[in-house]
């Protein structure tokens, strides 16, 4: 029987025949592997950034090649060359940065704040819980541990409200699986916890396709604004290569299209992204304060 990996593998393989089926542009030379970070699974990852990959290979002219990979895994794969390019949360980028000198290239915009994102703490609308302050020996829920709005973000506003997480909470967790920052809010609205974690990004994104309402929760605390996902390049890629593949990411429209099995497809609606932007390291120094403080990656110390 095959591993998970060798199907993974497979999937990796056609999708790049498939991903430059249909290009107009002559595509040849080595293949460019592009890593992609996971939201729910490898399966949703590859179908989602399909028609972007195809479209990269096109104005490249080089075969590309997409790779879901785990968030814990990033670092090692791209210390280990895996990847030339690579699409992740901003926490990450800084991690990347710091210990594999990787090149940021352009930050994803989507939902209300563009290129930025924030995270929020909710409660139901009808809990008791009105301040952070009231939040001390309660049960609650983040997002994964690397997630910079569904943990770090939050993590931050207990601390600056003087609540220490690790002393006091009654308990908090991170659930597995697929979909946690969905499963985070759920987890407030069927009342399993007293208080979340939340990116206001899928509040919004929730809201909009009518899974919650606004009335359904209440909002403690709002983090600031800070940079969301980003495109980055390893640091041994050909200088004129990665600035062709920021130029590529910027230049893209709503109305961009490449064909997929036949089909034309808008290659942003297709990666749920409004667009991108170029932005600079030092938009990322506020991110790099709350992962100090919270004795997180990649500043944690032991």
């Amino acid at each position: 029987m095959p591993t998970r990996f060798t199907l993974i593998a497979i999937l990796v393989s056609l999708f790049v025949i498939m991903g430059v089926t249909g290009c107009d542009k002559t595509v040849s030379g080595p293949v460019v592997r592009i890593g992609y970070m996971n939201c729910n699974s490898a399966a949703e990852t590859l179908q989602r950034f399909k028609p972007l990959t195809a479209y990269l290979s096109e104005q490249l002219g080089r075969p590309c090649e997409a790779v879901p990979v785990d968030t814990q895994d990033f670092e090692e794969q791209f210390a280990a060359g895996a990847f030339d390019f690579g699409h992740f949360n901003s926490l990450l980028y800084i991690i990347l940065k710091e210990n594999q000198d990787v090149q940021l290239l352009a930050t994803e915009k989507r939902g209300q704040f563009g290129s930025s994102t924030a995270g929020a703490i909710i409660v139901r609308r009808d809990s008791s819980i009105q301040s952070l302050a009231d939040l001390r020996g309660k049960r609650m829920i983040y997002g994964p541990q690397l997630a910079p709005t569904g943990y770090l973000a939050q993590y931050n506003l207990m601390l600056d409200a003087g609540i220490d997480p690790e002393r006091d909470l009654d308990y908090y967790a991170i659930p597995r699986g697929s979909f946690k920052h969905e499963k985070v809010i759920y987890g407030v609205y069927f009342g399993a916890f007293d208080a979340a974690a939340a990116p206001v990004l899928d509040l919004e994104i929730m809201t909009r396709e009518g899974k919650i309402s606004a009335n359904d929760f209440r909002v403690l605390a709002q983090s600031e604004i800070i940079p969301y996902c980003t495109f980055g390049a390893a640091k041994n890629v050909d200088e004129e290569l990665a600035v062709k593949f920021r130029q590529a990411l910027l230049e893209l429209g709503p109305d961009t299209t490449v064909t997929i099995d036949g089909e034309q497809v808008k290659v942003l609606k297709a990666a749920w992204i409004d667009g991108f932007e170029q932005r600079e390291d030092r938009d990322y120094d506020l991110i790099r304060k709350m992962a100090r403080r919270a004795n997180m990656p990649p500043y944690q110390e032991f």
